[in-house]
């Protein structure tokens, strides 16, 4: 190892992936895979003898959340870069992470080219994202939002503006069905009509 490698190691519980990702490194240079591991378990008691710059971590783990244990690396190593790796692209899942310490969110399928653009990255501006996070970042940032309405009652216009369900809708939110209801209740409310179908139109109006 070149003493100006970044070390890092791999958090994935899919041992399949293993192999793709040791192909990817023989593209990417100035970083040396310490370990890949199935649990944060065992990357935690090997972090000693490890001690990587990077974490890349899978975010649905069958111990825990990654999520949880962003802050179990900080614990070993407060300048450590912690970046989620998922199939999940959800926007409200991806500001969790970041409210949790995140220093990168990357979406399956992973490439070759995408592995090493995340690691360069974060080795040069210290976090990553991958594209079609950023077009959704935009696509969020570009949302109508109305006054009147709260941050979560303006959340949920939109997943019903698209056809969400309330299930659908508490899902994306972290919320039971019944939060959502409370909130449609008040926004049929503020917009003094008695249904979705209602609603819709007049918003379409606004």
């Amino acid at each position: 190892m070149k003493t100006q490698d970044l070390k890092f190691i791999i958090v994935e519980k899919n041992e399949h992936l293993h192999v793709s990702y040791l192909n990817y490194l023989k593209k990417v240079d100035g970083f040396q895979l310490m370990g890949i591991y199935t649990t944060p378990h065992k990357a935690l008691k090997d972090f000693n003898r490890t001690r990587p710059n990077i974490v890349l971590t899978e975010v649905d783990l069958e111990e825990t959340s990654g999520l949880e244990t962003i802050q179990l690396y900080r614990k070993k190593d407060w300048n450590v870069k912690v970046v989620m790796i998922s199939e999940n692209n959800d926007f409200e899942l991806i500001k969790k992470s970041f409210k949790k310490g995140a220093n990168g969110y990357l979406t399956k399928p992973m490439s070759a080219d995408k592995f090493s653009h995340a690691l360069t990255s974060v080795r040069e501006e210290g976090a990553t994202i991958s594209n079609d996070i950023v077009k959704q970042v935009v696509s969020n940032f570009n949302r109508k939002s109305y006054s009147f309405f709260s941050e979560r009652e303006n959340q949920i216009v939109d997943y019903l503006c698209n056809g969400a369900t309330y299930k659908m809708i508490a899902d994306k939110l972290f919320v039971t069905t019944s939060a959502v209801n409370f909130h449609i209740q008040n926004i049929y409310l503020k917009l003094d009509v008695n249904s979705k179908s209602e609603a819709l139109s007049k918003l379409e109006s606004l």
